[in-house]
């Protein structure tokens, strides 16, 4: 009986997870592309939003569809509606002030902030 207790809790936890995107990384986000490239992205429960520097936004919908947690780093794995999946990277453990959005392949999409623009060489020696 704790076998199947413990295996629901678990079930129910991964859809809970799997339904909208995780509070680390929900909220106004600064963004910089590899070639400098100020945005601004905005993560709610299921949709996000990128503004780039003339105010043009586009909205995606996405699920989050992974986590990992690796000696407190961590990386969450969303999926778009059209298919198309990104991660959401944590690299400095235990500080999701900063980051990386990558593509699945891991090229390296945006270096995001909570507080100023930042360059992606920057990210590492911020940890």
């Amino acid at each position: 009986m704790k076998k199947i207790a413990l295996f629901l809790f678990g079930i129910i936890t991964v859809v809970l997870i799997g339904c909208s995107g995780s509070e680390d990384y929900r909220g106004d986000w600064k963004g910089m592309t590899p070639g400098g490239e100020k945005v601004q992205i905005t993560f709610e429960a299921k949709k996000f939003t990128i503004k780039d520097s003339t105010q043009k936004a586009k909205t995606y919908e996405y699920t989050q569809n992974s986590v990992s947690i690796k000696n407190g780093v961590k990386t969450y794995g969303i999926k778009l509606g059209d298919g198309r999946g990104y991660r959401v990277h944590f690299p400095a453990s235990g500080n999701e002030s900063i980051g990386l959005i990558l593509a699945e392949s891991g090229t390296i999409l945006y270096s995001i902030s909570r507080k100023d623009y930042i360059k992606i060489d920057d990210i590492y020696s911020l940890k």
